[in-house]
């Protein structure tokens, strides 16, 4: 769920959870994992980034070496996995006993308690989850393929016009694909209620972290204080977070609905489930109709927060690292030409292209933290109790020099990739991310176009890069230039390659 010295991905475990776990039967149960020792209902709080938490998790992973790391912040302990081994093997081959989530305190005020991300491991959850199957498995993700390719491409012709503004032609991007995947409309038609969704995420991201929510967990009569009261401004954000959240969510599925209704509606998740499962203005099934809107603004909110984060990475990366742009522009140039632009055909011969992808990934996940998960019941592993998590992206064993940005650690001898394809970064087990398909293309088109037509460089001010806070951690928009690759520089080239994609398209 990402600029540390080590990146973790941490995932936490309910009280309850821990509290089953050490009324395992027999006195000879194992202990819980080594770390910082707490002090008495604080734990260890007062140690704690809460402006980066993930670097003081890395750093106790450091001291206290090992596959897992325990802690506790007020009442929330957590554990955090230092090896993709153990991830795995608690995650995804336990699925069954890691797939819950713990209680979250803040849900209701920031108006998300309804997001298929918070849901229980349950019936509600496994309705979510069969949606998203439907629509954005491997072979449905296929059909959004064409959008994802246009979109990019109008991409390349904003960042021409106007490259100080490149954040938010990213944010235009990542939210016209997902928005016609998702109901069916582009973002002229849906830029109010698409808006609105972002907005509740970006609100969401930066206040509704798992310390707030720990805070609220151990002091409920916090929730019900004004916004007025002294170190409670939060609340004014988690109220507009609420209202922004609701308006979105109902809005997007009436609108799609009404598409239906008059017969212009394009495919999408919302339209293709409205019309399978005949729904119409007095729905007899009012929880599938609340399922198919909270699941399908669910994934809306995370993509566009996800993958427009992602490029700011990955253009800070470039702006850093000009031989790796170098690198991957005379592969896209020998695989492609100068003629069009790259598209999906081209992917299984740009192994570099898909290298510089994964170490964007890797180098700086855009969340460190992840989504929290919770145990259903009692475990053990090795020589532990089990609460849980995971700790891998800068693992120095399996990633060497892992604040370096190398590409070539994905690539074997030969020049293609490895099978390192960083199955944790989407999460794990039943809580993978059902949108990972459409992602990863979005990205990929998104990435291998601007390589294609622009080379990022440093400019005044370039240097200073601020970060930000919260659940997500990426860089905020800074100065950079975009200098178009062809020699026609007013951008008739760049237009006459889209044009020509198209027509071969």
């Amino acid at each position: 769920m990402i600029v540390p010295l080590l990146a973790l991905v941490a995932v936490l475990l309910t009280v309850e959870g821990i509290r089953k776990l050490k009324r395992h039967s027999g006195s000879s149960r194992p202990p819980l994992p080594p770390g910082p020792k707490p002090i008495p209902f604080l734990g260890n709080v007062l140690e704690l980034n809460t402006d980066a938490p993930y670097r003081t998790y890395a750093e106790w992973s450091r001291i206290y070496a090992g596959d897992m790391l325990y802690t506790r912040i007020l009442n929330q302990e957590i554990i955090v996995l230092n090896s993709q081994e153990v991830a795995v093997e608690l995650l995804e081959k336990r699925s069954g006993k890691y797939s819950d989530r713990p209680l979250l305190a803040i849900a209701d005020l920031f108006g998300c308690e309804w997001a298929s991300v918070f849901a229980n491991y349950g019936p509600r959850f496994r309705q979510h989850r069969s949606l998203y199957h439907q629509f954005f498995r491997a072979s449905a993700a296929l059909s959004y393929r064409p959008r994802q390719l246009q979109t990019a491409y109008e991409m390349l012709t904003h960042i021409l016009d106007d490259p100080t503004h490149y954040a938010e032609h990213f944010d235009t991007f990542a939210t016209s694909v997902v928005m016609s995947a998702t109901y069916g409309c582009d973002i002229n038609e849906g830029e109010t209620l698409g808006r609105s969704l972002k907005r509740a995420a970006d609100i969401f991201c930066r206040f509704g972290t798992p310390e707030l929510a720990a805070l609220c967990a151990a002091f409920p009569f916090l929730k019900k204080l004004p916004a007025w009261f002294p170190f409670m401004g939060w609340k004014s954000e988690a109220a507009e977070c609420r209202k922004l959240a609701n308006v979105g969510r109902d809005g997007s599925y009436l609108w799609a609905w009404k598409q239906v209704d008059k017969g212009t509606a394009r495919p999408s998740m919302v339209v293709n489930a409205i019309i399978r499962y005949r729904l119409d203005d007095d729905s007899k099934d009012p929880q599938l109709v609340q399922a198919i809107k909270d699941s399908a603004a669910t994934l809306y909110a995370a993509s566009v927060e996800t993958t427009s984060s992602i490029l700011v990475v990955f253009v800070y990366l470039m702006m850093l690292h000009p031989e790796v742009q170098v690198r991957a522009q005379a592969e896209i140039d020998h695989v492609v030409g100068t003629q069009r632009l790259p598209d999906f055909g081209d992917r299984p011969a740009l192994s570099y292209v898909d290298a510089v992808l994964r170490e964007t990934l890797r180098c700086h996940p855009v969340l460190p933290l992840g989504v929290p998960h919770a145990t259903s019941e009692d475990d053990i592993y090795g020589s532990y109790h089990i609460p849980k998590g995971k700790a891998i992206a800068h693992n120095e064993v399996k990633y060497p020099n892992p604040t370096a940005f190398l590409p070539e650690r994905f690539l074997q001898s030969d020049g293609t990739l490895n099978d390192d394809n960083l199955p944790w970064i989407f999460g794990f087990g039943r809580r993978i991310c059902p949108g990972r398909h459409l992602a990863d293309a979005s990205l990929w088109c998104a990435m291998v176009s601007i390589l294609a037509v622009f080379t990022i460089e440093k400019t005044e001010g370039s240097e200073e890069v601020k970060w930000a806070k919260g659940l997500t951690c990426h860089p905020l928009p800074f100065p950079c230039k975009f200098v178009p690759r062809c020699e026609d520089k007013n951008g008739q080239r760049i237009a006459s390659l889209i044009y020509a994609t198209r027509v071969e398209s």
